[in-house]
């Protein structure tokens, strides 16, 4: 009983890392209707940016703000110069372009700080948290983390104006401009804001990873799972996606020895063919109809 609670625990560690970046691919699907294939290409090169800050002598904290800041602004750029005069261009074209992203990034990390792996510092430490063995303190802290990213989100999406507005521009973005929404504006922002939380991700998971620039390759196919199991048009479903993902995949490893550790990523795969075979809108998302 003891393990299967500590699998849990430790699922829901790392399940709020895939949340997180599944929220990230979420709220670029809902801005411009595809998936992102750089997401985790954008987080490792933020991650690189918070390690080069600390290498600099900058305090980790200030480093993470630092970073997440330079994240939302690097996210909207790229929104502004490459996005927005690609969105009439057909989808392929658009899907080539995520997956030319991801090649850039991936092979410009390598050339700056090269392939070589690098430790990237925890706050929290390693130790039992208060001591208990079924959670250390990173894991401790990377729940706490990602939950005070969700509050914020929830604040901003629930009692602002510029959150609701963008709720309102992904329902109906021609209702939306006619209202004199800034829906362009407001794409950008959805770009940014997942590119910070996409930073997060990667803050969060380099300790336990490590840092070089093919490490979010597999944070990444657990963080698509994730949004497709809760829906890639609802912010809770990213949540609950990445959750449950993440407490399947140490409960079916620990306990499935065909599977173990080795064979992890056939988890996240798996769920996303059922998903897209049972209920392809996942499980909080909604089912869209288009007139043609």
């Amino acid at each position: 009983m003891e393990l299967i609670i500590q699998q849990i625990v430790a699922g829901v560690a790392t399940g709020s890392i895939y949340s997180c970046v599944a929220l990230a691919i979420v709220m670029i699907y809902r801005s411009i209707g595809h998936i992102n294939f750089a997401q985790g290409e954008m987080a490792m090169m933020s991650t690189f940016v918070a390690w080069q800050l600390i290498q600099f002598g900058v305090p980790y904290w200030a480093a993470f703000a630092l970073t997440v800041i330079i994240s939302f602004f690097g996210g909207v750029l790229i929104q502004r110069l490459l996005m927005q005069r690609l969105q009439q261009a057909a989808e392929l074209n658009q899907i080539i372009v995520f997956i030319g992203l991801l090649l850039i990034f991936n092979s410009v990390a390598g050339f700056i700080w090269d392939f070589t792996v690098k430790p990237f510092p925890s706050p929290f430490g390693v130790t039992p948290f208060l001591g208990s063995s079924l959670i250390s303190s990173h894991q401790a802290g990377v729940v706490m983390v990602v939950v005070l990213v969700l509050l914020l989100f929830f604040l901003f999406f629930r009692f602002t104006r510029t959150g609701l507005a963008m709720r309102a521009a992904v329902n109906n973005s021609s209702s939306a401009s006619l209202l004199g929404i800034r829906v362009k504006a407001l794409e950008a922002l959805g770009w940014g804001l997942a590119a910070s939380v996409g930073a997060v991700a990667g803050m969060l998971v380099a300790p336990v990873v490590f840092l070089e620039p093919n490490m979010m390759a597999g944070i990444v196919i657990y963080g698509f799972a994730g949004a497709i199991l809760g829906g890639l048009n609802s912010l809770p479903g990213a949540l609950i996606g990445g959750l449950l993902i993440g407490i399947l995949e140490n409960l079916v490893s620990a306990f499935v020895p065909v599977i173990g550790g080795e064979l992890k990523s056939t988890i996240a795969l798996a769920t996303i063919v059922m998903v897209l075979l049972v209920r392809p809108q996942g499980l909080l998302g909604k089912r869209i109809s288009q007139r043609v």
